[in-house]
């Protein structure tokens, strides 16, 4: 497997070049061998979706993989996770509403914690997902960004799957002008966009994506 993750990760590489967003590994789907090929192949970024599988598989990890490598939260978290959560995760990337913002608040200060966030925005206005729309995150970000024990670092983006590349385009370039708005209404520095999966990193990447969420594309 690691020639494998080895030469698709130089591939993707070559592809988004002279963009150099961090490339985030998204294990979901595959155990701690794969995450130990990817770490060789010189990935440092893992990303997971279900708190309790990734914290039982990054418990198995080698110490020096555990210890020199950051863990990200990339899918929905439910507010009965959160406590778990914080224990695992260097940055969750779907803070998707203010509650789960407030929760994550409470958790992370009881252990003394600052838990990077990335504020998840939905500005295709897809039922099915999670996130604020584009009025929405102006209307709550104020409440976010005083909370304790949290720091807001960036958003994050799912473009829909199955749509035109021209339409994936405007969305991307929407999501790095309502990170910019952000940035000016509230006066803070939002340094990551994270944006961009198996099957539109390259358009994320051109766009302005600081971190690309890759899974399939690496590891098969």
């Amino acid at each position: 497997m690691f020639e494998t993750i080895k030469s698709n990760l130089l591939q993707i590489q070559e592809e988004i070049a002279p963009c150099k967003p961090r490339i985030i590994a998204v294990t979901k789907y595959f155990n701690e061998d794969a995450m130990v090929a990817a770490y060789k192949a010189g990935l440092r970024d893992f990303g997971e979706s279900r708190v309790i599988e990734a914290s039982a598989k990054i418990a198995n990890l080698p110490d020096d993989v555990k210890m020199n490598s950051r863990f990200h939260f990339i899918g929905h978290l439910q507010t009965n996770k959160v406590k778990q959560a914080i224990k695992v995760f260097e940055y969750i990337h779907s803070v998707d509403s203010v509650k789960l913002a407030r929760s994550i608040s409470e958790h992370a200060k009881e252990i003394g914690k600052v838990q990077k966030v990335l504020v998840q925005v939905n500005n295709a206005n897809e039922e099915q997902k999670f996130g604020f729309s584009k009025d929405e995150v102006f209307q709550s970000f104020r409440q976010i960004l005083d909370l304790d024990g949290i720091e807001v670092v960036g958003v994050m983006n799912m473009a829909p799957l199955g749509i035109p590349e021209e339409e994936i385009k405007k969305l991307f370039s929407e999501i790095v002008q309502i990170r910019d708005g952000l940035e000016q209404k509230f006066n803070c520095k939002l340094g990551e966009i994270s944006m961009g999966m198996s099957q539109d990193y390259k358009i994320a990447a051109q766009a302005g994506s600081t971190m690309l969420r890759i899974g399939r594309k690496l590891f098969r």
